[in-house]
């Protein structure tokens, strides 16, 4: 059984779409490392389309995304959509594509767009002399802003899930990916806000930015702002330390 729905404007191009979707796992041109999630790249028309294929659910969640929960491909699309409705930019939604056994589900498909960008914010963490820096990290802290202003609370909003592009005039467009993690708020507390932007950089010069830069819009001062970013960065990294020990722990002892 299949679930497939695509977004109006690409209609006529629904078989097409289809066909790109069937023949997967044996055509398209390979994009990132595919350790996860495989996205490959297909040609329609002028367009470049980007189709994610999601990793194989396990039996618990097979069962889940059938009777319970939305599949991760179907909310990215309903996320893109409700995203841009709101103004917010991430890459055109295209379609989806949901397979199901008597189980639950086999596997999915999100297919959007493909955005050639500039850069990440990755880079920016990565590359301190990057040309512009200071200015495309006060744009990205606005951006931010404007998400919380609008209810957004994108769970992943780490440093390689927002696309940034430099428009004629000097300033810069951000667009957000992997957008299958969200809630959505009437409005968003400062700690919920602070919170939200602890895996973006675990730089003290980068966080002090954008506090400046998010302080100019709320009541709240420059140096609590800075006080709860910092405070949650830092608890996010001490997360990771401890997952990756664990990790290395369950390696050796599997050895034995």
């Amino acid at each position: 059984m299949k679930n497939f729905k695509i977004n109006p404007i690409f209609e006529n191009y629904t078989s097409l779409i289809i066909k790109d979707i069937s023949r997967f796992n044996m055509s398209g041109t390979l994009f990132g490392d595919g350790k996860r999630n495989i996205i490959k790249l297909f040609e329609l028309d002028e367009k470049t389309v980007n189709i994610k294929s999601f990793k194989i659910p396990n039996l618990i969640n097979k069962v889940a995304y059938k009777y319970f929960r939305k599949s991760k491909a179907r909310r990215s699309f309903e996320y893109a959509t409700f995203l841009l409705e709101k103004g917010i930019g991430t890459p055109e939604p295209i379609a989806y594509l949901e397979n199901y056994n008597w189980i639950g589900l086999k596997d999915s498909y999100y297919a959007s767009e493909h955005l050639q960008c500039d850069l990440t914010y990755r880079e920016l963490v990565q590359i301190p002399d990057y040309p512009d820096h200071e200015n495309i990290l006060r744009q990205f802290t606005r951006f931010s802003y404007d998400l919380h202003q609008k209810g957004i609370e994108f769970i992943d909003h780490s440093s390689g899930n927002t696309l940034i592009k430099k428009r004629s005039d000097g300033n810069y467009d951000f667009f957000l990916v992997d957008l299958n993690r969200m809630k959505f708020h009437q409005s968003m507390s400062f700690e919920m806000r602070m919170f939200n932007l602890r895996r973006l950089t675990p730089k003290p010069e980068m966080i002090a930015i954008m506090s400046n830069e998010y302080a100019k819009f709320i009541e709240e001062s420059e140096s609590l702002i800075y006080e709860k970013m910092l405070h949650y960065t830092k608890e996010f990294q001490i997360g990771i330390v401890k997952k990756q020990h664990l990790k290395k722990t369950l390696k050796f002892w599997k050895k034995y």
